[in-house]
């Protein structure tokens, strides 16, 4: 049965009700794995082995449990599964204090930034990279992320904010589990692929102001209509995402970066648009849309930006509308450790060998380019992620499928991992 905020998709996001639901549910499978859990300030939820040293570095181990709008369900929730099931095999054994270091499973609140347009907000206050600030973020509503923790039960307190960063020195790395969300361990026939790099992203909003008037009686030599204004800049962003070469001039390197970095890896969304006030027979006065541009370089990703929007304030000129380009989320490509990715890797190995029976060394090194929890995370610790095959690289859609086995395989290789660490 989907925990869900509503009855024809699966969605849920930060604070919500359904999201309320999976936090007592999540809470109540890690008590049944033996672990000790709790709530945070925050509404991520921890479950925590101490093992033989409870004041040891620990390894954390997370994913997140919100979704997008018309979700899939693997998406977050599947990497917080592997995690407590394989805790939970590890207590059947009797094994569970035999860890040599604690091992703490977070399940995040909030990832996908769908209610208040910036994402990891989870994650960031553990390893303390957003402000205290960011309890006053927004959602359309003019609702703030403390009001809706305080609507919770939450303190919701600058003082409360800061208490939930770790402190570096309490841990030894941060490892992730999750679907793949692109084709290339379904192509290679693979369930299981090594991530070597997460891809940097920018969020941003754009807003196009005209004059509004009557669709009836205002010539269109004389509109300064922000709707076409705003189609011509999301065709412009999307010309100049598929061929960055043409619009950025290149002599082999170009500020530091190659040209080969853009050109396999660019890849720009408008997502979501808006228009005010949204008559069938008004020109709109204010068109709003938002645009999601990542790479894997980061001083490429800057160019690029750059470029639009340079681009974007000339077309807005040119068509006498104005044009205000608001920066809403940055994060840093990140590069995943080698030795936990070893670790990972021989992890991986090790499951496909005790449900294939047979020795392997097939598991692929993927890049993401997703953004993920372990974004955030790396600010605070080595991370290392592990992603999971998933039918036609879908995601996003509740078209999103993992198969059983697949499943059961990545689950074998979280426990694989933790073996490792008895």
């Amino acid at each position: 049965m989907k925990v869900s905020d509503a009855d024809g998709h699966l969605e849920r996001t930060f604070m919500s009700p359904a999201s309320q639901k999976a936090i007592n549910l999540v809470q109540s499978w890690m008590d049944d794995a033996g672990l000790r859990t709790w709530v945070d300030q925050m509404g991520n939820v921890h479950g925590r082995a101490d093992g033989m040293n409870s004041h040891a570095e620990a390894l954390l181990i997370g994913s997140h449990l919100d979704t997008v709008i018309d979700a899939g369900i693997f998406d977050g929730p599947l990497g917080i599964v592997c995690a407590v099931s394989a805790l939970k095999v590890l207590k059947i054994r009797g094994k569970l204090g035999n860890l040599k270091r604690p091992v703490e499973v977070i399940a995040f609140s909030d990832e996908e930034g769908v209610r208040f347009q910036s994402t990891f907000l989870g994650s960031a206050a553990i390893s303390g990279t957003r402000p205290a600030s960011a309890l006053l973020i927004s959602d359309k509503s003019g609702v703030t992320v403390q009001d809706v923790l305080k609507e919770n039960s939450f303190d919701a307190t600058e003082e409360s904010y800061l208490q939930l960063k770790y402190d570096p020195q309490s841990v030894w790395g941060y490892i992730e589990v999750h679907i793949e969300q692109g084709p290339v361990l379904e192509s290679v026939g693979l369930p299981l692929g090594v991530v070597k790099g997460i891809a940097g992203q920018t969020r941003l909003k754009v807003t196009v102001r005209g004059s509004q008037g009557h669709a009836g009686t205002v010539p269109m030599s004389m509109r300064q209509d922000p709707m076409t204004a705003a189609a011509e800049l999301i065709v412009l962003l999307e010309t100049m995402c598929k061929n960055p070469a043409d619009f950025i001039s290149y002599d082999k390197h170009c500020n530091g970066f190659a040209a080969e970095s853009l050109a396999g890896s660019l890849v720009c969304t408008v997502g979501e648009i808006s228009s005010w006030p949204g008559a069938s027979n008004v020109i709109p006065g204010q068109v709003t849309f938002t645009v999601d541009l990542r790479t894997m370089d980061d001083m490429a990703r800057e160019a690029i930006i750059f470029e639009i929007s340079n681009r974007m304030y000339q077309t807005c000129e040119r068509r006498s509308v104005s044009c205000i380009i608001e920066r809403k989320h940055d994060a840093e490509a990140v590069k995943c450790d080698p030795g936990l990715s070893s670790e990972l890797k021989s992890a991986a190995n090790s499951a496909l060998k005790r449900v294939a029976g047979e020795i392997q060394d097939k598991v692929p090194v993927l890049m993401s380019g997703a953004g993920h929890d372990a974004m955030a995370m790396s600010h605070l610790t080595k991370v290392g992620m592990l992603f999971v095959r998933c039918r036609g690289g879908i995601s996003h859609s509740p078209a999103e499928h993992v198969l059983d086995d697949d499943v059961w395989i990545a689950g074998l290789a979280i426990l694989a991992f933790l073996e490792t660490n008895l």
